[in-house]
């Protein structure tokens, strides 16, 4: 079993211009190569912070 990594910081450009734009976590995840639980927990870890998108 993989441990968790966090996602980069271009990866993080990439999930918030996806969210922002609309995208679902599974599509998010799907365009990262990443798990969905990956997306999950970044959303949580991220949550209310300036330039967020809840």
């Amino acid at each position: 079993m993989r441990g968790y990594a966090q996602l980069t910081q271009e990866e993080r450009y990439k999930f918030h211009a996806l969210r922002k734009a609309g995208h679902t976590q599974k599509e998010i995840a799907e365009t990262l190569g990443r798990s969905p639980s990956t997306i999950s927990r970044e959303l949580r870890r991220n949550k209310g912070l300036k330039g967020s998108s809840s």
